[in-house]
């Protein structure tokens, strides 16, 4: 990551270059939220040597990680580099699953990468036995456990399927397989060479990964309470070991039986003691992965509402602090990997293209009202007055309608549009909206009517209504952030060489994580920075 903290760095004061002819402004920019080391953090390795290891899918890289110094560089990039799981061999041999692409990877020391398995949506979790064959599940795209060849010579054999989620799992010392069932709340045992499934222990909420140390002793990691849990083997007896927060997702145990736990919503690791419980953080961040933000003012405070993909939370305008109304996989919470954000009088609005879902929230309560399922690949929604909700559908090339009880009543708007994904409202019932593979800004009114308002940008995302009238938009393919003269179409550059744009994930969409930008009513520019993990403010000087 230091490539990516070390651009950090270089923003400052920004002198405006004017494109469209208008009189030159100066612009500080000011990071307002600090970033953070990885895009995600779920699997963790720990190899002979002592070195700890994770994984990021979204940012489609592995990562070695300093725990004394708490830094965290990149190991292996994308897009070989994308790991939901990390397991050592033997010999030495790291491999990881990379869960969009289906492919399974390994890497013996320093030599080079050899894929040894693909077609395998949604591959997950994996573990090598004593003897040095290598085992992976599919978990959530799929549902299924194979053997795969280390050499990558033969195809994987399918063991067995519809097991419940079999995630991060390990052989015992007896050889058998131990994991959580995620869907099911239990801890199974698996004999890999009869294909039979045994339950160990239940009553979990949402088990995410178990672990042995030393002695033998498993532990779990339920990732809906933030518990790190002991279990007996042969009796199934649970024993509590740590309370730490939600979002859990792996678990890796050195040779001095410390145990290291991954939590996606901090985008941090914490190793525990596991006789006394106490956790001490390794590396953590502000935000996981903001991707669309909404700027909301009541009076002089701006409050930004940022969909952080694993949680979703608000900003301070002033001082940068970040609060957290949710995060994903808690126990009661409604959440759905947020990755678009827009928010105006007392509703906010995220969406998430991975999930297909549009989630209407209370501003002021935090509370779900809400839940739609089923867009293709939504990327931006905004509330209007007769209470239907347009949504951004990239999957569709077009601007829905969703209307009636529950957003039920859907109809096109207006379609043929080239990657669609920010959206802000406009006079009267139009909006404004960015496509981004067209690379242009349109006027959608509510007949559908398009017109075109700028065009020849390079990858257009976030998008915002300053209060002068003007659009704010991130262009990202160029870097920089726009302000767009919707009467004329003039661009001026208020901001350029910015750490936007994180390469797409392979697997994922070529939107990846959108970059959001919002506006206050003194006119201060705020967006999010998916390189980063950051917030950015933008001032007039």
């Amino acid at each position: 990551m230091t490539s990516r903290l070390a651009l950090a760095t270089t923003v400052a004061a920004i002198v405006v270059a004017n494109v469209a002819g208008a009189s030159a402004q100066t612009y500080e920019v000011t990071k307002l939220v600090p970033g953070s080391a990885f895009h995600g953090v779920h699997g963790l390795g720990i190899d002979k040597s002592g070195r700890l290891f994770a994984g990021s899918v979204a940012g489609a890289a592995l990562y070695e990680v300093d725990r004394n110094k708490g830094t965290a560089k990149i190991a292996i990039p994308s897009p070989e580099g994308m790991a939901d799981d990390i397991a050592f061999a033997p010999d030495g041999t790291m491999a990881w699953t990379a869960f969009l692409t289906g492919d399974l990877y390994s890497r013996k020391g320093d030599g080079p990468v050899k894929k040894l398995a693909s077609g395998l949506p949604g591959i997950n979790s994996l573990a090598f036995r004593k003897d040095g064959r290598l085992y992976a599940t599919q978990v959530f795209l799929g549902d299924a456990l194979y053997e795969i060849d280390v050499e990558g010579v033969k195809p994987p054999r399918k063991i067995m399927e519809k097991m419940g989620g079999l995630n991060g799992f390990e052989f015992g010392p007896d050889d058998k397989l131990y994991g959580p069932l995620w869907f099911k709340g239990q801890v199974a045992r698996v004999d890999v060479d009869k294909a039979e499934l045994s339950v160990v222990a239940d009553g979990f909420k949402i088990p995410a990964a178990v672990n042995f140390d030393s002695k033998g002793n498993l532990f779990v990691v339920d990732t809906a309470l933030g518990q790190l849990v002991r279990v007996d083997t042969k009796s199934g007896a649970k024993k509590l070991v740590a309370q730490l927060k939600p979002s859990l997702d792996n678990l890796a145990i050195d040779d001095k039986d410390r145990i290291f736990i991954s939590n996606m919503a901090d985008n941090g690791i914490q190793e525990v003691d596991p006789d006394t419980g106490a956790a001490k953080q390794v590396i953590i961040g502000k935000l996981a992965l903001p991707g669309g933000i909404g700027v909301v003012s009541d009076g002089a405070k701006d409050t930004i509402y940022v969909a952080d993909v694993f949680a979703y939370r608000t900003v301070d305008g002033a001082t940068g602090e970040v609060s957290e109304p949710a995060r994903m996989h808690a126990d009661g919470v409604t959440l759905e990997y947020p990755m678009s954000a827009t928010a105006s009088g007392e509703n906010v609005l995220l969406s998430s293209w991975f999930t297909g879902t549009v989630q209407l929230i209370d501003r002021k309560t935090g509370k779900t009202r809400e839940m739609l399922h089923g867009f293709k690949a939504p990327h931006d929604a905004i509330k209007l007055g007769d209470g239907s909700i347009l949504v951004n559908e990239l999957g569709s090339k077009s601007l829905v309608r969703a209307s009636g009880e529950h957003g039920k009543d859907r109809t096109v708007v207006t379609g043929g549009l080239e990657g669609p994904v920010g959206m802000v409202a406009g006079p009267g019932s139009a909006v404004y909206l960015t496509e981004a593979f067209a690379g242009q800004v349109s006027k959608v009114e509510a007949d559908g009517k398009k017109t075109v308002i700028a065009k020849e940008l390079k990858g257009p995302e976030g998008i915002a209504l300053a209060p002068d009238g003007k659009l704010i938009v991130a262009e990202v393919g160029a870097k920089r952030i726009l302000s767009i003269d919707p009467a004329n179409g003039a661009v001026t550059e208020i901001a350029g060489n910015l750490p936007i744009g994180l390469p797409a994930a392979p697997g994922g969409l070529p939107s990846n994580i959108p970059t959001g930008v919002g506006v206050g009513a003194s006119g201060v520019i705020y967006f999010s920075s998916d390189v980063e993990n950051a917030i950015y403010k933008v001032v007039k000087k």
